[in-house]
C-alpha cells in the first residue's frame, strides 16, 4: 500500500511565535511549544494551566495538525467549550469545532454512536440517568424475588453506587463491598446477582447508564482491533485536563487511544488529588512516568492568585507528603504584610462570633461578601456558624448543596424530636412512619388520624403536660395515649413485624421521663435504634451522614430542653430573606436576596474557586484531618492535599480557626489541639491572634448570674 502525504499550505503557518511569547510566561511557553511526545504537566494552584492547555491546542492547529486529530478531555463540557472558543479566537480557524472536546462520557458517547453495533447495541441506544438506573435495578430486585422485608436489602441507589464504584475502579463487586460496605458482606452474592441481571436487562433494552459509556468504549477498544487501530491512528494528539482526578477506567481509555502516537499531554496537580472517595486514582498522575518512560516533565509554579505569605504556608505544608512531584509555588503578587492568622477560640460560639465579626469588618473595609468564603472539612462543622450568620443578618449561600438542616437525614432525625414535643405534628409523624419497612401512605395516614382522635377524646392537656414555671401547657407525647395507638389494631398486620416493634420501642425511649428533654440523648437513641442501619441501606454516603448526626448530637448538648433546641433550629428555616425555593441537591442555595452573598462551602466543593479572604474553621486535630479518613491507608496524605487545596483558595487573607474546648457526642468536655497540618509548619509562617471579649456596657448596675461551666471556675 502506497502512502500519499497531504502537503500543508506553508503560507498559512505562523512564521514567528512573538504573540505566544508576549502572552505566556516561560513555564507556560515551554508547555505550549513542547515537542510531540508524552508530556506530564504538573500545574500548581493558580498557575494558569487552562491558559497553557488552550494555547497548546491553538499551537497544534496553527502548525498544521487537523482539528479532528486532536482529543481534549476535560471534566466538564462547559470547560471544553470555553477552551475551544478561546482557541478559535486565537487561531481564527473555522474548524475548531471538529476537535474532539468534552468530558470522557461525551467523547465515549460520540464513539459508541458510531460503533455500538459491534458490541451488541443499536446506535440509537438510550442513556439512563440516575433515577432511571435505580428504577431498572428495582425491577431486577423484584425479578430476583429477594425478600427485602425478611432481611433488609440495600436500596437501589446504594446498589447503583456499589456497581458504579466497581466499574470505575476496575474492582470486583466483592472487593468493593469488603472495602467500603462491610455491613453488606452477607448479601454479597445477591448483590452480584443483581449486577448480572442489571447488565443483561440494559443490553436487552438497548440502554446504557453513565458508567457504561466508559465501560463499553474500553470494551470496544479491547475487543475490536480494527476500531482500536482506527482511533489510535486518528488521535495524533491527546490532551487531558485535571488528570489527577481521573479514575482507573478513564486512564486506561486514554492509554488505549494513545498507543500508536503516544503524544499524550496530561495536565494536573498531584497535590490537589482529593477525590479518592469517589474513585479517583492518585497513582494515575503519580505513576504516569512509569507508563510513559519517555515522558517529558513540565512544572507550572508561578502563582498569580495568592500572596507570598499564603504560598509560604502552602508550600511548607504540602512538602510533608512523601508521594508527590516536588514543586515550589512562587508568587507574582507583592506581599501585603499579612501573615495567615491562626485564631484559637475559647469555644465554638466564640469561633462563630469571631468569623461573623471579622466578615463584617472586612465588608466595611471594602471587601464584598462575594469575595469571602468560609470553608470546612465536613458539612456539620457549619451548624453554629449558620445560626450566627442568621442572627447577624449576614446573607449566605451553601456552595453546591442544601443547608445543613435541610438535608434529608437531618430532617428525618428532627422529625422524631418534633413529634415528642408536638404529637399533633402531621408532617413529622408521616415522615418517620414511612421510614418503617412496609408502611406506606395509607398506613401512615391511618395511624396519624388515630393518634389525633385518641388525644382529642382523652382531653389534650393533663397536669404532667405543664411546663415547669409556665402557664402555657406543652402537649408532650404521653405513653398512655399516642403510644397505645402504635400497638393497636389500627396499625394492621405490620404491628407484628420486628421493624415495627423496634419503632415502638424507640418512641417509648424518646418520650420517657428520662430522655424526653435531652435532645442529645434522643439523637443518640435514634441512631443506635435503627436509623444508622437505615442510612447504610438507603444512602451511598452513609458514613458521612452518620458523622453529621453525631455532630448534631454534640451540638444539642448545650440545650436544656428539646423544645428549646428545635426552636433554635427553626431560625434557619423561618428567617429567610426571600421566598423558599424547591431544593435540588446540586444547586447553590441562597441565604439572602441581596446582590452579594457570603459563600459557605466544604473544601471539596471549593476546588477550582478563589476568594480574597478565606476562613477555614474547625482546624483542629480530629476534625481536620477527619478521624474517619485516617482509618484508610494513605489517607493522611490525601487529607493534607485537601488542606493544601483549602489554603490555596485564598488570595489576600487566610484565617485558620478552632475552638479550644468542645462538648463531644458523649457530652464530655474535650480540650482540642490545633490540626497537625498547622503544628507541622514553623510558627513564623503564621500569626496567632488572641481573642478578647469586648467589655459589656450597662446603663445601670445589674446583678449577673454566674453561668460559667464548672470546669472554668
Amino acid at each position: 500500500m502506497k502512502k500519499y502525504v497531504l502537503k500543508r499550505d506553508r503560507n498559512a503557518l505562523p512564521e514567528r511565535l512573538t504573540r505566544y511569547r508576549a502572552e505566556l510566561n516561560d513555564e507556560q511557553f515551554a508547555v505550549v511549544t513542547a515537542q510531540p511526545k508524552a508530556s506530564l504537566v504538573v500545574a500548581g494552584a493558580g498557575t494558569g494551566k487552562t491558559r497553557a492547555i488552550t494555547y497548546r491546542v491553538a499551537y497544534l492547529i496553527e502548525h498544521g495538525v487537523s482539528p479532528q486529530r486532536i482529543l481534549l478531555a476535560t471534566f466538564t463540557n462547559r470547560a471544553a467549550k470555553e477552551m475551544l472558543r478561546r482557541v478559535e479566537s486565537l487561531t481564527g480557524s473555522q474548524n475548531v469545532h471538529r476537535v474532539w472536546g468534552g468530558t470522557f462520557h461525551r467523547i465515549s458517547n460520540q464513539m459508541l454512536r458510531r460503533h455500538a453495533v459491534s458490541i451488541g447495541f443499536d446506535p440509537n441506544y438510550s442513556i439512563l440517568d440516575s433515577e432511571d438506573a435505580c428504577d431498572l435495578i428495582n425491577a431486577c430486585i423484584d425479578e430476583a424475588a429477594i425478600d427485602t422485608k425478611a432481611k433488609r436489602f440495600p436500596k437501589a441507589d446504594v446498589i447503583q453506587g456499589i456497581i458504579s464504584y466497581a466499574s470505575n475502579t476496575d474492582l470486583p463487586i466483592e472487593n468493593v463491598i469488603v472495602g467500603k460496605y462491610p455491613y453488606f458482606e452477607p448479601l454479597t452474592r445477591q448483590i452480584e446477582r443483581i449486577d448480572l441481571m442489571y447488565r443483561s436487562r440494559k443490553q436487552e433494552r438497548n440502554v446504557m447508564d453513565y458508567d457504561d459509556l466508559l465501560l463499553n468504549v474500553k470494551r470496544l477498544l479491547v475487543e475490536k482491533k480494527e476500531i482500536a487501530e482506527f482511533y489510535a491512528d486518528q488521535f495524533q494528539h491527546i490532551l487531558v485536563d485535571e488528570y489527577q482526578d481521573t479514575n482507573r477506567l478513564q486512564a486506561e481509555i486514554i492509554d488505549l487511544l494513545a498507543v500508536k502516537h503516544r503524544n499524550v499531554m496530561v495536565v494536573g496537580d498531584d497535590a490537589q488529588s482529593i477525590f479518592a472517595w469517589r474513585g479517583a486514582e492518585f497513582t494515575n498522575i503519580y505513576e504516569f512516568p512509569k507508563r510513559y518512560p519517555e515522558a517529558q516533565l513540565f512544572k507550572l509554579e508561578t502563582n498569580y492568585r495568592s500572596t507570598p505569605e499564603i504560598l509560604g504556608l502552602a508550600n511548607t505544608s504540602i512538602a510533608n507528603n512523601r508521594k508527590q512531584f516536588p514543586k515550589m509555588l512562587t508568587a507574582v503578587r507583592r506581599s501585603r504584610d499579612f501573615k495567615p492568622a491562626m485564631v484559637p477560640c475559647s469555644d465554638v460560639e466564640q469561633q462563630s462570633a469571631f468569623v461573623a465579626s471579622r466578615i463584617l469588618e472586612l465588608r466595611d473595609e471594602g471587601v464584598g461578601l462575594e469575595d469571602m468564603a468560609v470553608m470546612y472539612r465536613s458539612h456539620y462543622h457549619s451548624i453554629e456558624l449558620q445560626l450566627e450568620l442568621t442572627r447577624r443578618n449576614i446573607p449566605y449561600r451553601i456552595q453546591s448543596g442544601v443547608r445543613f438542616f435541610e438535608q434529608a437525614h437531618i430532617k428525618d432525625v428532627i422529625s422524631y424530636l418534633r413529634i415528642i414535643v408536638n404529637p399533633r405534628d402531621e408532617l413529622a409523624w408521616k415522615r418517620i412512619l414511612k421510614m418503617v419497612p412496609g408502611v406506606g401512605n395509607a398506613t401512615a395516614n391511618r395511624v396519624y388520624e388515630a393518634i389525633v382522635a385518641t388525644r382529642a377524646t382523652s382531653g389534650e392537656m393533663k397536669p404532667e403536660d405543664q411546663v415547669a414555671g409556665s402557664d402555657h401547657p406543652a402537649p408532650l407525647l404521653r405513653k398512655d395515649e399516642s403510644l397505645q395507638v402504635l400497638a393497636s389494631e389500627v396499625v394492621g398486620r405490620i404491628r407484628t413485624t420486628q421493624s415495627w416493634k423496634a419503632f415502638v420501642v424507640l418512641i417509648e425511649l424518646l418520650s420517657s421521663q428520662e430522655n424526653r428533654d435531652n435532645p442529645s440523648k434522643q439523637i443518640e437513641l435514634i441512631l443506635t435504634h435503627g436509623y444508622e442501619q437505615y442510612l447504610q441501606e438507603n444512602y451511598e454516603n452513609a458514613d458521612a451522614r452518620i458523622e453529621d448526626l453525631k455532630g448534631l448530637g454534640a451540638y444539642a448538648t448545650r440545650y436544656k430542653t428539646t423544645d428549646e433546641f428545635l426552636s433554635e433550629l427553626a431560625l434557619l428555616s423561618t428567617e429567610r430573606f426571600k421566598e423558599p425555593q424547591p431544593l435540588v441537591g446540586e444547586e447553590v442555595i441562597s441565604g439572602g436576596d441581596e446582590d452579594e452573598l457570603l459563600t459557605l462551602t466544604s473544601v471539596h466543593q471549593a476546588k477550582g474557586l478563589e476568594w480574597k479572604a478565606v476562613f477555614l474553621i474547625w482546624a483542629a486535630e480530629g476534625k481536620f484531618p477527619s478521624p474517619r479518613s485516617l482509618r484508610e491507608i494513605d489517607s493522611e496524605e490525601e487529607e493534607r492535599r485537601l488542606w493544601y487545596v483549602a489554603i490555596t483558595r485564598a488570595k489576600d487573607e487566610l484565617y485558620l480557626t478552632y475552638p479550644l474546648l468542645m462538648t463531644d457526642y458523649n457530652r464530655q468536655t474535650v480540650l482540642q489541639k490545633p490540626s497537625r497540618f498547622i503544628t507541622e509548619c514553623p510558627p513564623d509562617l503564621y500569626e496567632i491572634w488572641n481573642l478578647e471579649e469586648e467589655a459589656a456596657v450597662f446603663d445601670a448596675p445589674v446583678e449577673i448570674e454566674d453561668k460559667s461551666p464548672e470546669y472554668l471556675n
